[in-house]
């Protein structure tokens, strides 16, 4: 089932820094309710809502993706224009940015 799907996935850091590919609006879900209790905000709570209304296919993906992506840069998370990663690379080193809390 690909609904949900967004036009190019997203990447964000997660663990110590590991990329991940989320390319639809439940991976993106999933990704948010995992997300520490104590850290969640506002910008949380605006994606997560995003990512259930794209599951449900009340909101279109790109909408969801863009949310996704507003809340990965609040957290310092998103990996910016990535291409394939090399085999055993972390997209995270030396990038300067935190890593899923």
């Amino acid at each position: 089932m690909n609904h949900g799907r967004f036009d190019e996935p997203v990447t964000i850091l997660v663990g110590m820094g590991f990329p991940a590919r989320i390319e639809n609006a439940m991976e993106a879900y999933a990704l948010l309710q995992d997300w520490p209790a104590l850290q969640r905000s506002g910008a949380h709570t605006l994606a997560l809502n995003a990512c259930k209304a794209g599951v449900a296919g009340d909101v279109d993906p790109e909408t969801v993706r863009a949310t996704l992506i507003a809340f990965a840069r609040r957290n310092d998370i998103l990996v910016e224009n990535t291409g394939p990663l090399p085999h055993g690379t972390d997209a995270g080193a030396g990038s300067g940015r935190s890593s899923f809390p």
